[in-house]
């Protein structure tokens, strides 16, 4: 996995998901006032900066190979409180993982012509120690 399409998909989670919380916490209780230029200004952004999450988020997914139905909570994260947070360190430890796993099975393969001698239940794997 190319590491900018986590890069892009983490900006984008944290910035949608403190946007929202600003939102919700701050600009509602704001407009409930009577107040209503932080819920809008913030609203709108928030709004925008949601769509671009969204390409990024699925770009992530399908790049990750993450099921559709997880795909599509990572995709309404951005609509809860915190939920992009919670997506976003989800998805960033099995970036990780994959990558652990991918850097074994290289390393794994690089080594695996090399070997000679004793098999895996200790028996000789050459043609010339069986006759």
């Amino acid at each position: 996995m190319h590491q900018g399409v986590l890069t892009r998909y983490r900006v984008m989670a944290y910035t949608t998901a403190v946007l929202l919380i600003v939102l919700v916490f701050v600009g509602l209780p704001l407009q409930a006032a009577g107040h209503s230029g932080v819920a809008h200004v913030v609203g709108t952004l928030h709004g925008f900066l949601y769509i671009v999450y969204l390409f990024v988020a699925f770009e992530l997914t399908r790049n990750l190979h993450v099921p559709l139905g997880r795909t599509l909570l990572v995709l309404l994260a951005g609509t809860v409180p915190f939920g992009a947070i919670i997506a976003e360190r989800r998805l960033t430890a099995l970036a990780a993982r994959q990558a652990r796993r991918a850097a074994r099975e290289a390393a794994g393969a690089d080594a695996g012509p090399e070997v000679t001698g004793a098999g895996a239940h200790g028996t000789s794997e050459s043609p010339a120690h069986d006759a």
